[in-house]
């Protein structure tokens, strides 16, 4: 089971756990993303080319799917408007072992942290808005692995 999808719309993590769950492996692993509300945001804007920013999702996918024993994978990532508390993305891996769930699931969230290309903007109740710079520990992660 592999599900990529890049949508506006919010998802049901229950149900992408259960999909993931009805696999039956030994171990699921996920991690989802919730918009931060911190320092006066009131909404984080996520812009994205379509067909660039599924095929890196691919990409990546396949890399982990290579790399460890996987059952089924789901990553779903979320663009727009979102205000916080929002969920913005979901991670979710299954494999019959729970290291490999939960390394791949570290790998897949780590490479979307700092490498999907998604451009973000903050918007502060001061109606002050401001682009999203990387930050040098999302890249430490992803580099960390490379083979």
């Amino acid at each position: 089971m592999k599900r990529i999808a890049i949508q506006s719309d919010d998802f049901d993590v229950a149900d992408e756990l259960a999909a993931l769950e009805a696999l039956g492996g030994g171990g699921v692993a996920s991690f989802t993303g919730v918009v931060r509300g911190e320092g006066g945001l009131v909404a984080l804007e996520l812009e994205h080319y379509p067909a660039m920013t599924q095929a890196q999702v691919e990409r990546i996918v396949g890399d982990a799917t290579a790399r460890w024993p996987l059952l089924g994978v789901s990553v779903i990532h979320r663009f727009g408007r979102l205000e916080p508390g929002a969920r913005i993305v979901f991670v979710g891996t299954a494999s019959r072992h729970r290291t490999a769930a939960l390394e791949s699931c570290a790998f897949l969230i780590d490479w979307l942290k700092s490498h999907a290309p998604f451009w973000k903007k903050e918007h502060f109740e001061s109606g002050v808005t401001q682009w999203v710079e990387a930050r040098d520990e999302d890249e430490a992660k992803a580099k960390g692995w490379q083979a």
